[in-house]
């Protein structure tokens, strides 16, 4: 009968197995093989440690495998290989441990194989380490060569690669406290594990997972603080009419709330119904009392009914995601450079069929999470090509080997 640990190590590779085949929410995947396998907490934490490291450094282990293994290898066995070599080269986990697990959880066709390649990765390991400082950067921190290439142009070369280290460290929690709910700050603040941030007011980075009841009661939302310089930008006060356009699942429009004192009227949209009832489930958990939800896509345009109705809108808009691949664990292997060109046109349509819907006098903050100027700073140049009445008030860029963050961009449109 195979052994609990067995169980985690072929939950990592069945999880791995479905996510290559297109399934895409890796974190609903590893629930599902927990729940599958029987696993308790602590191995369900494993199995998360596991499959992260292995997308993480998913380009470095398939290198290790090139070296202790000549010829080709099948899809399974592959993955059952990156699981071995990321818990001894990467995690850390004890020899004995990971090759008599590892091999367990194989088929035994090809256990003999495992067994001999894990058993190579323990007697090289000292010089498989040394060598990595030799190899292309983009198989040292495992990116694809056409995003390094990118960050490379854009950046340079030691920020570009300082943006690879950053993407693959495990990302810190961080919340923000809820200034709608009566003794909030107070509460975290008393947590002993629980540190404030020195340059971000009310955000906080919590040791471990956060209180349950801190949840349940709406005392925090898990955001991390680069989410709040285009709430910032947009300067919302309490009496407005406010639009969150791209609301889903809803940090963005709770902290708009907080800053009006739950005063005026936020409308959140969002272009897929599925997800609403988890945007209304956040607003309601906050204490958000002004903000209604309605689905609409933004690529086509506006009901007229919205024409000229609001102060202020946030057009946090789909994105390349390329600030957040810390968090993001398995993004950069699915995104192309054909995708940010498809949604720079996306952004744009957004952007135009917004405009009529706001008062004279108003506002517009877009936003992204990406750190590509494509869907940032020169887009925005090439609304005012289009759109000379239009200014650029104010724009904020964060990029994360800078600001100790992830990276977004927001910049405040207004009439020239």
């Amino acid at each position: 009968m195979p052994s609990q640990a067995s169980n985690v190590r072929r939950a990592a590779v069945s999880a791995l197995r479905a996510w290559a085949k297109g399934h895409t929410y890796m974190d609903s995947l590893i629930e599902r093989h927990a729940g599958r396998n029987g696993l308790s907490r602590q191995d369900r934490a494993l199995l998360q440690s596991i499959v992260y490291g292995v997308l993480r450094h998913r380009r470095l282990l398939d290198h290790w495998i090139g070296k202790l293994r000549r010829g080709k290898l099948d899809h399974e066995t592959r993955d059952v290989l990156r699981v071995g070599l990321c818990q001894l080269l990467i995690l850390g986990i004890a020899d004995h441990a990971v090759v008599n697990e590892t091999v367990n959880c194989a088929k035994t066709p090809v256990r003999g194989l495992i067994n001999a390649v894990l058993r190579q990765a323990i007697v090289r390991r000292k010089r498989l380490m040394e060598e990595m400082v030799d190899l292309p950067p983009a198989v040292q921190f495992s990116h694809p060569d056409w995003l390094y290439n990118r960050w490379r142009k854009t950046f340079g070369k030691n920020d570009a690669i300082a943006l690879m280290e950053w993407n693959n460290q495990p990302a810190k929690v961080i919340c923000r406290v809820n200034t709608l709910k009566d003794g909030a700050r107070e509460t975290v603040d008393a947590y002993e594990k629980s540190t404030a941030l020195e340059k971000f007011d009310g955000f906080y980075q919590i040791d471990g997972l956060p209180p349950g009841e801190w949840m349940k009661n709406g005392l925090i939302y898990i955001q991390d603080p680069a989410t709040c310089h285009s709430v910032e930008l947009l300067k919302p006060t309490p009496g407005e009419t406010i639009l969150d356009a791209c609301a889903a699942p809803g940090g963005k429009a709770t902290m708009i709330a907080a800053a009006m004192n739950n005063e005026g009227e936020i409308l959140c949209t969002d272009s897929n119904e599925k997800r609403l009832p988890r945007l209304e489930e956040n607003l309601q958990q906050l204490g958000v009392s002004i903000a209604k939800t309605q689905e609409h896509d933004w690529t086509q345009p506006s009901p007229a009914e919205w024409h000229g109705r609001f102060d202020a809108i946030l057009l946090d808009v789909p994105c390349s995601n390329t600030g957040v691949l810390r968090r993001r664990i398995d993004a950069r292997w699915r995104l192309r450079t054909e995708d940010i060109e498809e949604l720079t046109k996306i952004q744009e349509q957004i952007l135009s069929h917004a405009l009529p819907c706001l008062r004279a006098g108003g506002r517009i903050v877009y936003s992204t999470c990406s750190i590509d100027p494509e869907e940032n700073r020169e887009l925005i140049d090439r609304f005012f090509t289009n759109h000379p009445d239009w200014k650029l008030a104010d724009e904020h860029i964060s990029v994360p080997f800078n600001s100790a963050s992830d990276g977004a961009y927001a910049a405040r449109l207004e009439h020239a």
